[in-house]
């Protein structure tokens, strides 16, 4: 069988500035950073044994074998339709990234199936397109480069995508996990909805949007810097004022329950603040001092739930398991 991962993401900022066709014409840029919070596609060579729960008719997984069959070696290579399992160790609409975090693992496991051997750009690449073209989703490209390339990311978007890895000391690594908080809201997300009402105001040129997208792409460039440089501080200051022009993007945004936990954990210390993904709830990240950290996390419980992360140092990853284990 084939095991393929794919690593979820915290988009720090530029988000929204990945979605056409806002980056061919003004040129986005993306900063995120991969999390130990994977996607995992399981690709079952024989029926899987030992009560292993098998997928249902999932509309990805559907998505995914039928762009694999367009391509050449298809036939030769996968004689019968495969068995896939698709686990995730993160909430349902989290706003993470986690439906492209497994398009790029079913990515990789086609690929490996089919004898190719693919650039985690070319697998970002192929994720984002089956999306787009099977699925008709309206999203942008920067949760399947997090996925596939892993650890920080500066991404710059124009008519073609360049990712350049960011540098993370270990000393940096450390500090970004004591000091940032992740907190699931427990909303579900509107993500196609809010993308496609964002688009058409952006379409109408609306100033208040345009200018917003613009000042997201700046930002995002100085959080690059300040990821690189190892300034947490300066990151949550400017995870702070990228909420402010994230939120006039539309108001659903942001919800009740996302601006009560912003309140609760800035009363608590938070010096930073932000919703990821398209947000209309999944998940919030906090910024705050290493000593108001466990204060801040205490008082985001009694909203929401904490979840654990670490750095994903690597992206995608595929493991081959012989026949003879299979299941």
């Amino acid at each position: 069988m084939i095991i393929a991962s794919a690593p979820t993401r915290l988009d720090f900022g530029g988000g929204w500035t990945d979605v056409p066709p806002y980056p061919e014409d003004r040129g986005g840029f993306v900063c995120n950073l991969a999390i130990e919070r994977r996607a995992t596609v399981v690709w079952h060579t024989a029926p899987p044994s030992h009560g292993a729960e098998q997928s249902g008719p999932d509309p990805l997984i559907a998505a995914a074998l039928r762009s694999a069959a367009r391509r050449p070696g298809w036939a030769e290579r996968v004689a019968t339709t495969p068995t896939i399992e698709l686990r995730s160790d993160f909430p349902v609409g989290a706003g993470l990234g986690g439906s492209s975090a497994a398009g790029v693992a079913l990515a990789a496991a086609c690929a490996v199936a089919c004898g190719e051997q693919l650039t985690p750009a070319a697998l970002a690449e192929r994720s984002r397109a089956t999306e787009v073209e099977e699925l008709r989703v309206a999203g942008g490209f920067q949760d399947h480069y997090a996925a596939a390339f892993g650890g920080a990311l500066g991404l710059t978007l124009g008519q073609t995508r360049h990712a350049e890895p960011l540098p993370l000391t270990q000393a940096t690594r450390r500090c970004l996990e004591a000091r940032l908080t992740l907190v699931y809201t427990g909303e579900s997300r509107i993500s196609a909805e809010t993308i496609t009402a964002v688009l058409d105001a952006y379409a109408a040129r609306e100033a208040r949007v345009v200018a917003a997208l613009d000042r997201m792409a700046s930002l995002a460039r100085d959080m690059a810097e300040a990821l690189s440089s190892g300034d947490i501080s300066s990151l949550g200051a400017l995870m702070d004022e990228h909420w402010v022009h994230q939120q006039s993007l539309h108001p659903r945004i942001t919800t009740p329950r996302i601006a009560a936990l912003e309140a609760t954990v800035r009363a608590a210390g938070a010096v930073g603040f932000k919703a990821l993904g398209a947000s209309g709830g999944g998940c919030v990240l906090v910024c705050s001092s290493i000593e108001q950290a466990p204060a801040v996390r205490a008082a985001a419980a009694t909203l929401g739930e904490v979840l654990d992360w670490q750095v994903a140092t690597d992206g995608v990853r595929v493991q081959v398991v012989s026949d003879d284990t299979d299941g």
